[in-house]
This record gives C-alpha cells, structure tokens and sequence, in this order.
C-alpha cells in the first residue's frame, strides 16, 4: 500500500472491434500471463457464439445485461474490533461490482472442464443473462452472507 499519496486509477481504453470498455475489461479478466491476444480471440470467440444463438441481439448488450445481472449490491467485509473479528455488510462500489461479476463469470466459465473456453465463456454470460447460472449463484451466496450479519452493520464505518 502506498505511502505518500493515493494511486490514481488508468482509464481503460477500449476494445478494437466493440469499442466498449466493458469488452475490454472481460478481455482483460480473461487475459493470463499478459498474453492479451489470446484472450481477445477468446472473448471474440464467445462473442461470435453468442450472436449465432441470438441473432437479434447485439452481444455487447447481452454481456452487459449478464454484468448486471451478477453484480453484487452488498458484501461482507472483515472488520476486527476489541480482538474479535465481525463480518460486517458493506455497500459495494460499482467499480467493484462490475470486477466481480466479471471475474466470478470467467472463472466459473473456466472450471467448465472439457469444454473450449470460448463456449464455455459463451455459456456463462448466456447463462448470468437469463439470470441463472454459477455467477448468479455466487452473487446470491455473498448476498446471503450479508444478510445474515446483518447484526453487525454497526461496525461499518
């Protein structure tokens, strides 16, 4: 953590074929050992899938109807308080929100073994669209989470 001064966030420029920064994003979660073109043609390749299953539907839409559908509203936070540790329901910032729905869609696209990962990536954001899937699951889970500390909100501060 840096001591001086706050770092400032790098605005994230946007897809080559979309133009969309929440593409870029995706391409950027997919994206392992800085190998971007890799992930882009993976993204691209979901995209294309996408597109045959709905043909009348834009995939970018769909990918940011999936993002909403998944976004977390509230979480747990650890907050340690007179040597006890409380999880403590926060708000999440949307920033934040729109990180975690794309990562829980790409790693849960990713556990699907046997499957390429453009089809299963295609898969997951189809399945967070229609609001089903692992992501959906997760985002319930942590909400879950929050409501049951609820008793703890107290501590936030």
């Amino acid at each position: 953590m840096a001591r001086r001064r706050r770092a400032e966030r790098r605005p994230i420029a946007p897809d080559s074929r979309y133009q969309s920064t929440l593409v870029a994003r995706l391409i950027n979660t997919v994206m392992r050992r800085g190998k971007k073109t890799v992930a882009e043609r993976i993204v691209y390749g979901a995209f294309d899938r996408i597109a045959e299953k709905n043909p009348a539907t834009n995939p970018v839409d769909i990918l940011q109807r999936a993002g909403d559908n998944a976004k977390p509203r509230i979480e747990t936070k650890a907050r340690r308080v007179g040597g006890a540790t409380y999880q403590v329901p926060m708000e999440v910032p949307p920033d934040r929100q729109i990180s975690l729905a794309m990562r829980w869609i790409v790693s849960f696209a990713d556990a699907r073994k046997g499957v390429p990962m453009k089809d299963a990536l295609a898969a997951e954001i189809l399945e967070a669209y229609q609001g089903q899937g692992n992501a959906i699951r997760k985002r319930d889970e942590v909400h879950k989470m929050a409501q049951a500390n609820k008793a703890f909100a107290h501590f936030r501060w």
